[in-house]
């Protein structure tokens, strides 16, 4: 039950007989109405902009529109007031018993509670992690992992059709650098002295397995033979074995691809994919040959100063036209992108997300003006940019890890604070903001640790169940039993605010996924815990306000149905989060 959804339905109806009576226009576009919490709670538990949007095109007043509609939603039984505020905003106070409805449809459809069908099913394509196969993951990477594995869980849980895709960037020369560097553990491991690993390799331990596989696998036939004979081989057993490394970094925060897309298979057969779109593109007019201007007060690795084939980006927005060809005649890494995001298209991804790491945000709209070109305008491509991570211990930097050499594994960090900790901070700030994560402050039990704080409320909504089978040994607490309880024996100030808090969940859910921001479910939950624990320390000094009390089954009953509605919009939040929601804390 979203009450928030019911009355955008609600004033839709207002507007609908205000109308028909002639008082307004008909036919507004209502599209822009929403129905939300207030920013102060103490205005009422509803409001909408329906009067401050529609007055335009109803050539009103906006605060003599809100008059009317006003005038009508006070005869719902549901509403106990209704006022216009400053221009013409409209807060509306609920009668108690409107909240207790929500609340008892929260404990009969725990399980259903805040699901939205507002993706109806549409399919979506979200790409994230997508790092170069040549080594361990880092904290950055992490943030972009976890923020794209929950973002498709929470498009899942508001009803859209995700596909959690990863694009291998397997096709460029850095996999050959790649392949020239495990050649060297190649021979270290059949007992060669390889000295320093030289300058413009990759020096980290973690190759070392890689070949030593080699070695096993192909004893000393490669040594001796020139590179053009063992290259493609050993490029392929790399990426195979960074791969396998990435996908168990992965699986240690939980996080699984539907798809793992290789960048090579788009130049198979000269060019394969990658020459069928320019083709197509050519066909269409919107590539030609040019030249390109410098780039004004920044370096553009972009550009050279000839003749070359470029794209028309500038048609669909971008600041200038973009190469496909670099000047040997191999594709530029922006044409295997077009190519890769067409293949989306054709796969029936209408709506693309990519997670990319703050360092691509100059790339952003060239890749939105490709996706408009190859799609005919009918594809949409939302980027999601994931800054920095700042790793630190106690306020202290954190220092370079040795297997990796020259930064921070993320599978150092998981093994450290855990998987939770990991993923709940990653979303505790929003995607576009530098997040400080500290290794000492994670695994603090605190109010101050927020993933503690949230877990900490749902292990005591789980001993609140405790404490009442101990008093109550005979006791019916079912979700059937509760729902059937006296709701309106919760009358205390804080319960209603828990309450109301509950009841924003569906729409909360709806709001950060229409937006791509899951650090909205993450804010919301420990929000929502807050007022728990207050509710908790509230009935230490006050009796009767106890969750369990011995002498009151009825009161008990009352408040454990809340307990339960709030353990499962805990529970439902911290899966989207992917994040686990314990019984117990030890």
């Amino acid at each position: 039950m979203n009450i928030f959804g019911l009355f955008e339905q609600r004033v839709a109806d207002a507007l609908g007989r205000l109308a028909e009576a002639g008082k307004i226009p008909s036919g507004l576009d209502a599209s822009r109405v929403v129905v939300e919490p207030p920013r102060d709670p103490s205005h009422g538990d509803l409001a909408t902009n329906a009067a401050m949007v529609l007055a335009k095109e109803a050539r009103m007043n906006p605060r003599a529109l809100a008059d009317l509609i006003v005038a009508d939603l006070r005869d719902d039984p549901r509403v106990a007031n209704g006022e216009v505020a400053g221009p013409g905003f409209i807060n509306l106070k609920l009668v108690p018993g409107a909240l207790h409805e929500v609340l008892r449809a929260a404990v009969t459809d725990r399980e259903g509670f805040g699901r939205s069908t507002q993706g109806g099913g549409a399919a979506v394509n979200v790409e994230y992690v997508s790092a170069n196969p040549t080594g361990p993951m880092h904290v950055g990477h992490g943030r972009g992992a976890v923020f794209g594995d929950a973002l498709a869980s929470l498009l899942d849980f508001a009803g859209y059709r995700v596909t959690r895709e990863y694009y291998i960037n397997d096709a460029g020369a850095q996999v050959d650098v790649l392949a020239r560097s495990a050649y060297l553990r190649y021979r270290e491991a059949l007992s060669e002295d390889i000295g320093a690993i030289p300058e413009g390799l990759y020096p980290g331990d973690y190759l070392k397995p890689v070949g030593e596989k080699l070695a096993r696998e192909h004893g000393r036939e490669l040594l001796g033979k020139p590179e053009s004979e063992w290259l493609a081989l050993v490029r392929e057993a790399s990426i195979n074995g960074m791969m396998d490394m990435i996908r168990e970094d992965l699986a240690a925060l939980n996080i699984r691809h539907d798809v793992f897309f290789s960048e090579r298979t788009l130049q198979q057969d000269d060019g394969g994919e990658v020459a069928k779109t320019i083709a197509d593109l050519q066909e269409r007019g919107l590539v030609y040959m040019g030249r390109l201007p410098p780039p004004k007060g920044q370096k553009d690795e972009d550009w050279e100063d000839r003749e070359q084939l470029l794209f028309r980006a500038t048609e669909f927005g971008d600041e200038v036209d973009r190469p496909l060809l670099k000047s040997d005649g191999s594709f530029t890494y922006f044409a295997s992108d077009i190519a890769y995001h067409r293949s989306k298209f054709e796969r029936g991804f209408a709506s693309m997300i990519d997670v990319w790491g703050a360092d691509h945000g100059g790339y952003v709209k060239r890749m939105q003006a490709a996706v408009k070109a190859v799609t005919g305008g009918k594809g949409d491509l939302d980027v999601k940019l994931c800054q920095l991570v700042r790793l630190l211990r106690g306020g202290e930097p954190v220092k370079m890890s040795k297997r990796a050499g020259d930064f921070v594994t993320l599978r150092d960090v998981v093994d450290e604070v855990g998987r939770d900790a990991v993923r709940f901070m990653m979303l505790f700030r929003k995607n576009d903001a530098t997040l400080d994560f500290d290794l000492a402050k994670v695994v603090e039990q605190s109010k101050d640790n927020p993933v503690f704080y949230v877990q900490y409320a749902h292990a005591r909504c789980a001993s609140v169940f405790r404490q009442a089978r101990e008093a109550f040994p005979d006791g019916d607490f079912s979700p059937q039993r509760l729902a059937e309880t006296d709701l309106s024996l919760l009358q205390d100030e804080a319960e209603m605010d828990l309450i109301h808090r509950i009841a924003q969940f569906p729409r909360m859910v709806e709001a950060a996924a229409e937006a791509h921001e899951p650090h909205r479910v993450a804010f919301y939950l420990y929000d929502v815990a807050s007022a728990f624990h207050s509710l908790w320390n509230k009935g230490k000094d006050l009796p009767q306000l106890r969750f369990v009390n011995q002498t009151d089954k009825d009161s008990t009953q009352a408040r454990l149905a809340l307990v339960h509605a709030l353990k499962g919009v805990l529970s439902a939040g911290l899966a989207i989060l992917g994040v686990t929601a314990p019984d117990e804390m030890r």
